[in-house]
């Protein structure tokens, strides 16, 4: 890490302050944000593990804050196979190209963007049964490229929870879940004392731009708001694409 330039850091510390208010305001998104952006200008061995911690201690944060909204028989029927995706990701992890997988994270992005822009809402009263998908899906993909949260909101939306149980239920299964991934980096030897270096310093930053986005009102609706941030990662997915 010691040839990483200091506009690479700086830029670096503006994505985490970003990403991090984003999520202080909508509750979610800054993985899909942090993870592509980083990926830029930073190694993709360093980003994937550093937004998994950081995300996974904003969710212990929101998540032990609201307690009493927390959702568990939306999230039990989950975890089985949140595990199992974790696992295929960490064996993908042991043989794939890193360059493969950042054009991989470019086309996820992308998609997710577009699935955005098109307005497509979820059928609320979607079965339990698309848990399985959602959590294989989620357990796969984040640990693959850090942004497994899409399938877990675009699940809980679909289920119908208000909110206030979307937001206590979302942090909790991402923290349940982001341990498996947390276990899995360790045993692959990810977190050096470099990277737990650098994840001393993204701390400060990401508990402020977290407190202020939860104290942010947006005069923006939540659909322009939402655009602005499918943009983003339009654009950012072309860039890894074009890497």
């Amino acid at each position: 890490m010691d040839e990483l330039g200091a506009w690479q850091w700086g830029l670096g510390a503006g994505v985490i302050a970003v990403a991090y208010l984003v999520r202080g305001i909508a509750g979610f998104g800054s993985g899909l944000i942090a993870v592509p952006l980083l990926a830029l200008i930073l190694p993709f061995a360093l980003v994937v593990p550093l937004v998994v911690v950081l995300d996974y201690i904003a969710s212990a944060s929101q998540g032990a804050a609201n307690r009493g909204d927390i959702r568990w028989r939306e999230i039990l029927p989950l975890l089985p196979f949140s595990a199992v995706g974790v696992l295929l990701a960490l064996f993908a992890l042991s043989r794939a190209d890193a360059e493969l997988l950042l054009q991989g994270l470019g086309v996820f992005v992308i998609a997710f963007a577009l699935y955005t822009l098109s307005g497509y809402t979820p059928k609320q009263g979607a079965a339990r049964g698309w848990g399985a998908l959602a959590g294989t899906s989620g357990g796969l993909i984040g640990t693959l490229f850090g942004t497994g949260g899409p399938f877990y909101v675009m699940y809980f939306k679909a289920r119908g929870l208000d909110k206030a149980a979307f937001r206590a239920t979302f942090a909790t299964v991402f923290l349940i879940d982001g341990a498996g991934r947390l276990l899995g980096y360790a045993g692959a030897g990810f977190f050096t004392r470099d990277f737990l270096g650098v994840v001393a310093l993204a701390l400060p930053l990401m508990a402020v731009a977290l407190y202020l986005g939860g104290r942010i009102h947006t005069r923006l609706s939540q659909q322009a708001f939402q655009r602005g941030i499918s943009v983003l990662l339009i654009v950012s997915g072309v860039a890894l694409l074009l890497k």
